[in-house]
């Protein structure tokens, strides 16, 4: 089976910049969201109405959720969109989007509405779309048994099948 010819850089960087700006936008929901229930929780906590789940808790789920959210997406987005080696950009794009999380959550954790610095939002798409060109050589394809040069040569004792006739 023949594999099919690699996407074109400019088309590929094209597509993963669609891509990351999808799990860019994806993840940055679910982490804000989920940072609302604790601000939330918080509030409701100093009001004498417990919401039955504590700041941390919370906190934790909001940093899995989006970690796992980014990934999924960059997967997904790219086998979607045919291409076919998307490893090294989900690993880079995982790794970015981790890397301004911890830079500016901060910011998110202590309002409502609040979005991580643009500019950092801006790095992760486009180190993770640059990312989407590194690819893996592919290794060749297993070579298949060489039939004998000369048809015509006997057959030793040591090659015979039960299929072979006898000589």
């Amino acid at each position: 089976m023949a594999s099919r010819p690699h996407t074109p850089p400019l088309p590929r960087l094209f597509k993963a910049v669609v891509v990351t700006g999808i799990a860019v936008g994806a993840a940055h929901l679910v982490l804000s969201d989920t940072l609302r229930f604790a601000l939330v929780g918080q509030a409701s906590a100093a009001l004498g109405a417990p919401t039955g789940y504590g700041e941390a808790q919370v906190f934790t789920t909001a940093l899995l959720n989006t970690a796992l959210v980014m990934p999924l997406v960059l997967w997904t987005g790219m086998r979607l969109s045919g291409e076919r080696q998307p490893g090294a950009m989900v690993l880079v794009g995982s790794v970015a989007w981790i890397v301004a999380v911890w830079n500016g959550i901060d910011g998110l954790d202590d309002s409502f509405g609040a979005i991580l610095p643009v500019r950092s939002l801006a790095l992760v798409v486009g180190v993770t779309a640059l990312s989407s060109l590194v690819r893996r050589r592919s290794s060749p394809a297993p070579s298949a048994p060489c039939a004998p040069a000369d048809p015509s040569a006997p057959i030793r004792p040591g090659n015979v099948s039960e299929t072979t006739p006898a000589s």
